[in-house]
């Protein structure tokens, strides 16, 4: 069923094609003539549904992100997620961008498509320890054994990343935790530490 101006147009080409002049149509039908040679173009185009009103959304979206783009989001949140770090929006595209990944999501943009994939999910289950047993090293006096554990990424508010490399002495007790916004600092941090500690 047609709608009041689907019948216009239909109209108004049916009159035009019985010899009746275009302003004399498009007049009597409350219309201008961009509206009545618009619609001759469309009736010539040998499309049968010629008369009815076409979408205006465009083909493509210049602004979509590109369907790799989200698989790549997908298998970096399966991968930290693995690694048992921190797998939330903000750490999958801080991988990303160390992974070079163009065009770069935003951070909404993750959040959809791990809504959309159903990965959202948190960590359930405590940590289970795996029984494996180190060797101890003999230790007599401060600065024998340093223990060091590099921390990280961990996140503040604000889309702030950072790592943090904590050492403890063995037999005195003594720390130094040092920051850092890069994997690449870990030599001179190390470095830093070791002179806190007096090496």
């Amino acid at each position: 069923m047609c709608t009041q101006d689907e019948h216009d147009r239909i109209l108004a080409m049916e009159r035009y094609h019985g010899g009746e002049k275009p302003k004399t149509i498009y007049t009597s039908l409350g219309h201008n003539r961009y509206w009545f040679y618009k619609w001759l173009k469309r009736h010539d185009s040998n499309d049968s549904q010629w008369f009815a009103d076409k979408s205006k959304r465009p083909l493509t979206s210049p602004y979509r992100t590109p369907e790799e783009v989200e698989k790549i989001v997908c298998l970096t949140r399966r991968h930290l997620y693995n690694q048992g770090t921190f797998c939330g929006s903000q750490a999958i595209r801080w991988q990303m961008e160390d992974d070079g990944i163009q065009p770069l999501p935003s951070e909404s943009t993750v959040k959809r498509f791990l809504r959309k994939h159903d990965l959202t999910n948190k960590r359930t289950g405590r940590y289970k320890p795996k029984g494996k047993k180190y060797p101890k090293l003999p230790v007599k006096k401060p600065n024998d054994v340093q223990q060091f554990d590099f921390v990280g990424p961990c996140y503040l508010e604000g889309a702030f990343r950072f790592y943090s490399l904590n050492v403890i002495d063995v037999v005195s007790r003594r720390c130094a935790v040092e920051a850092m916004t890069s994997k690449t600092d870990v030599y001179l941090s190390v470095q830093n530490v070791w002179k806190r500690l007096g090496i």
